[in-house]
């Protein structure tokens, strides 16, 4: 194909989302939880698609995708994480500017509303990459972030899950692997590309676990000289194989297109020992997804495209 008819084809901008990778399937679902899932799903392409279309930034559009599935107790992230062994929500988040590989990240939030904008005021108004626990909670108060009573983020449902996983005396991980992060990836109309990842973590995690996403390279990675990755799903593999980074170092180096790329990744991380999936974008316009799980909530848009969500493996 001509250059000239290539460069007609790209999209002027574009928007991938995910809520999560894990045992998702047809006969686990009622209707009530697809329908509130999908709306949710809906609700974050809008938010992010109505800022790229009318010409902002990739990062805005990412933080906007993601505050709304923080808001939305259907996810696992913000209100509706879930509960640490201790009977806590502790959040994290991280956020990516591929334009000059800015980032920001925070860990263990309890009282922040929204972690992907504390993750962007960290990136913005701070000169570090990730803070945790009280040094970012404070940081969050003084960049007027708003604050809630750790209430916010409680949901019956993550309670009743927390209860049910202590009475099987289980270990380490929830055996339904339900990895519930929530991520967006995004292209404007500048040809700058941004990630953001946000999570509650593991249901029962202990002694201030943290996983892949606030760790730059792990659960986010955003560079406009390849492309943009978040991800979801077993951290501590996701963080051993440097998921996000690998992705895209291949597309930079290899020439692999981004769908190729993120499948060899997720393939080596599965030799780990640990599944999951990624959302990717780039400047080529290109979007793709990848999972090892049986499903993944995932989405995407662009300026070419209708809004399409999915939930299931065979889709």
């Amino acid at each position: 194909m001509p250059l000239a008819a290539q460069a007609q084809d790209k999209p002027k901008w574009t928007l991938v989302i995910h809520g999560g990778a894990g045992i998702i399937q047809r006969d686990r679902m009622t209707p009530e939880r697809e329908a509130a899932t999908q709306a949710g799903l809906e609700a974050a392409l809008k938010a992010g698609s109505d800022v790229l279309a009318n010409g902002g930034s990739a990062m805005d559009a990412v933080e906007a995708a993601i505050r709304v599935l923080e808001d939305d107790p259907s996810f696992n992230a913000g209100r509706g994480a879930v509960f640490t062994w201790d009977g806590r929500n502790e959040l994290d988040a991280s956020i990516m500017d591929g334009s000059n590989r800015a980032a920001g990240a925070v860990a263990g939030l309890t009282t922040v509303r929204h972690p992907i904008s504390a993750a962007r005021a960290v990136m913005t108004d701070s000169p570090h990459v990730l803070l945790s626990g009280e040094g970012a909670e404070q940081f969050a108060r003084g960049a007027e972030l708003e604050i809630v009573d750790p209430s916010w983020f409680a949901t019956p449902e993550r309670l009743r899950q927390l209860e049910e996983f202590k009475s099987r005396r289980a270990d380490w991980f929830d055996v339904d692997l339900k990895y519930g992060t929530v991520g967006a990836v995004a292209l404007d109309s500048q040809g700058h590309v941004a990630a953001g990842t946000s999570t509650g973590g593991l249901t029962g995690k202990r002694w201030g676990r943290i996983g892949d996403s606030p760790i730059i390279g792990a659960g986010t990675y955003a560079d406009d000289r390849g492309c943009a990755i978040s991800a979801t799903g077993a951290g501590e593999f996701f963080i051993r194989e440097g998921v996000a980074h690998e992705i895209c170092a291949r597309v930079r180096f290899t020439g692999e297109t981004l769908k190729q790329a993120a499948d060899i990744v997720l393939g080596e991380t599965e030799e780990l020992g640990g599944k999951g999936g990624v959302i990717v974008t780039g400047p080529s316009g290109e979007m793709a997804w990848s999972f090892t799980t049986p499903g993944m909530y995932r989405g995407r848009v662009s300026s070419d495209t209708a809004p399409e969500v999915e939930f299931y493996e065979d889709e």
